[in-house]
């Protein structure tokens, strides 16, 4: 599929698709015109990388994730017991993150709420 099917199907856009591949996250074939051939395993990665820069995770953190999480059921290949500890430490910022959230939502339900 080319880069605007792939945009649409997954909702983002295509500069946001060439920086992915520009980052080594995604690796279009390319065709004898010189456009960009994505498969459909593109779909779920991209679906990835989305949910891993909404957890925080920069590019390069994503790059050595994404071979372990070869498909929707494998969440880690057995094959990368390296990043556990950096994932542990991902998993600490994000759960500090989540708490200061739910902090803060709690404070905006009581001011909707009021006294």
């Amino acid at each position: 599929m080319r880069i605007s099917e792939l945009a649409r199907r997954t909702g983002t856009t295509p500069r946001a698709l060439r920086y992915y591949e520009e980052q080594g996250l995604l690796h279009p074939t390319r065709r004898a015109s010189g456009y960009r051939d994505y498969d459909q395993r593109a779909v779920h990665t991209v679906g990835h990388i989305q949910l891993l820069l909404s957890a925080g995770l920069g590019t390069t953190v994503i790059a050595e994730i994404l071979p372990c999480v070869p498909d929707d059921t494998t969440v880690l290949a057995p094959t990368c017991p390296e990043l556990l500890d950096g994932l542990a430490e991902e998993r600490a910022r994000i759960t500090r993150s989540i708490e200061k959230l739910a902090a803060a939502r709690a404070i905006l339900d009581r001011l909707i709420q009021g006294p």
